[in-house]
């Protein structure tokens, strides 16, 4: 188990890949804290966690709010005695999709909030936790960094900035062996994708199964990245399997490269 005896933070706990990323971090050994604005889903992953033989915490929080990620911090460490690990996942989808011309910059701001200071914000609360053990970081990123949707810039340029973030953390960190990287994840098959598909299919009177099949075409392997699947990268940049990583941005598109 490569997180064995670790406490880890993951935020933006949701009903995609963050939910089984935690789950998964268990059953890898770790002790799992999960932040999010909703409760409901948290208890019920930690409930599963626990029959399981694991240990899981909830804390509601928001992470656009400093004083909550402190929070989220000291219940960790009043738990488990320690913080190894953070994952930065916690994003805002309240924005409507529009070109920078007539886009509401308000739904950019709320967005930049959460994606990116939200991320900033847990890590000055993990930090002093982390300092004297050292530690890792992952902020879950977007292949929209690489080819952005036109009408979603609230969604990738804080992705983007959150990217050059990691970089700059990774140097500013590495004295106190705190390692900071990236999971840059493209096509994912999950929840939200599959909601994603039923609309499509249902606007443009098409098969759903004939749509998925028409995008895994394009990807290398055949096939859309299952969420789960992706969720094991980032455990492992939380783990000693890339203890001479940091600053990297690792793609995880199953091949779908993109560039600027």
């Amino acid at each position: 188990m490569i997180l064995q005896g670790r406490t880890i933070v993951v935020t933006g706990i949701g009903p995609g890949m963050n939910g089984k990323l935690a789950t998964l971090a268990a059953r890898e050994g770790a002790r799992v804290v999960m932040a999010a604005r909703s409760p409901a889903l948290m208890e019920e992953l930690a409930a599963g966690i626990r029959a399981d033989g694991g240990r899981a915490l909830c804390v509601r929080a928001d992470v656009s709010v400093a004083a909550d990620c402190e929070r989220v911090v000291a219940a960790a460490v009043a738990e488990f005695g320690a913080v190894d690990g953070l994952v930065n996942s916690a994003y805002s989808g309240q924005y409507q999709w529009a070109p920078v011309e007539t886009a509401d910059l308000d739904d950019w701001r709320r967005c930049f909030d959460v994606t990116l200071f939200g991320a900033l914000n847990m890590v000055k609360a993990v930090v002093p936790a982390m300092k004297a053990g050292g530690g890792a970081i992952v902020n879950v990123n977007s292949a929209e960094t690489r080819r952005p949707l036109v009408g979603n810039g609230a969604y990738s340029v804080p992705k983007a900035a959150l990217l050059g973030a990691t970089r700059l953390l990774a140097l500013e960190l590495a004295p106190y062996r705190i390692r900071v990287n990236s999971a840059v994840i493209g096509w994912m098959w999950g929840s939200t994708l599959e909601q994603y598909f039923n609309g499509l299919a249902g606007q443009t009177g098409r098969a759903r199964e004939e749509l998925i099949a028409e995008r895994a075409a394009t990807i290398p392997v055949g096939r859309i990245p299952p969420d789960e699947e992706c969720a094991r990268t980032v455990l492992m940049l939380l783990s000693d399997y890339t203890s001479q990583v940091t600053g990297a941005a690792y793609d995880v598109n199953g091949g779908e490269h993109f560039s600027l």
